[in-house]
């Protein structure tokens, strides 16, 4: 199994060997058995700032017991107490959205309407803030298990996004400190469902983020965790998304509205952020609404973010078929 990962470049994550699943050390194609440390990622970045000198320590140390990755099944890194999901945070996106469900009488030349649109974005980006929502745990899934397709409608879609992964509490912490309290970084792909995200019986309530997002196995994590670190920047690495091997999404980060840092510390103004916790930064350009193209039976999506990995998931319907 390719980590894709930087030759030498520790992550963290969770995988299984008859059954048994197990917080791990990645590096290159080898694994160690963190359970001597703590039972679990999640407790492992319960003491993070102590765990992780540790972690670069066992992974320079041959006489340790590693194993290889290979028949090895790898799970979603991290069980997430909260989820913080960040809607309408690319520059991009946000304007193909606005012209894709623009009035079809609006007199306005496309071109124009796209630099009002902009303009608004930028003044987001200046003195706005983050639209933050919950998302559930228990939509998260293994980055190569299969994901089930609703019945209760077609209209299922692809997000693929950069998630950063709290290994220390924030509360009411600002942007300058945010980043202190990231752990690391992984993959996430935010499912949504097309036809449930606006309320059309009680249009006057605007968006409905539950019904839209949180089907059992709407958020394909991982494969690994990389420590911040090793990670670097977050503001400028590249998010890839094929859809049956033909290019999606493929995009910078540069396009985000707002940073890493000023998602976590807006979060963080309203709760604590816990250890463990995962911080969407949202979706950018090239969802399959952008594109006239949802998700059926039969897709494969490859979603790839520079340093940390790549996630394969199937799409089948709900009887398990993928036709």
């Amino acid at each position: 199994m390719d980590t894709l990962l930087q030759p030498g470049v520790l992550a963290l994550g969770t995988v299984s060997a008859a059954g048994r699943p197990f917080p791990a050390l990645v590096v290159d194609d080898r694994v160690l058995d963190l359970s001597f440390v703590a039972p679990s990622v999640r407790a492992v970045l319960q003491q993070w700032e102590t765990a992780y000198p540790l972690l670069t320590t066992l992974a320079e140390d041959p006489t340790q017991a590693w194993q290889p990755l290979e028949g090895l099944t790898v799970h979603a890194p991290v069980e997430p107490g909260q989820i913080f999901q960040c809607g309408a945070n690319y520059r991009t996106h946000v304007i193909d959205l606005a012209i894709a469900h623009r009035a079809a009488d609006d007199p306005r030349p496309i071109d124009e309407h796209r630099a009002e649109i902009g303009a608004m974005m930028d003044r987001r980006a200046e003195s706005g803030t983050p639209y933050l929502f919950l998302g559930l745990p228990s939509a998260v899934t293994g980055p190569y298990d299969d994901v089930v397709l609703p019945p209760y409608s077609d209209q299922h879609d692809w997000e693929l996004e950069l998630a950063a992964v709290i290994g220390k509490p924030a509360f009411r912490v600002d942007r300058a400190d945010a980043l202190d309290h990231v752990a690391g970084y992984t993959i996430v792909n935010d499912l949504t469902t097309r036809d449930l995200v606006f309320r059309r019986d009680m249009p006057e309530i605007g968006t409905d983020w539950f019904r839209a997002k949180n089907a059992p196995g709407f958020l394909p994590t991982g494969p690994w965790l990389v420590p911040a670190p090793l990670f670097g920047a977050p503001d400028d690495v590249r998010i890839t998304l094929r859809l049956n091997g033909e290019p999606m999404q493929d995009e910078s980060t540069k396009d985000m509205i707002f940073g890493v840092a000023a998602l976590v510390a807006a979060a963080s103004q309203i709760t604590t952020l816990n250890p463990g916790d995962l911080v969407l930064t949202g979706s950018p350009a090239g969802n399959g609404a952008h594109w006239g193209r949802l998700l059926r039976a039969g897709d494969v999506m490859d979603g790839t973010i520079t340093g940390l990995g790549a996630q394969r998931t199937r799409c089948v319907s709900l009887g398990g078929t993928d036709a």
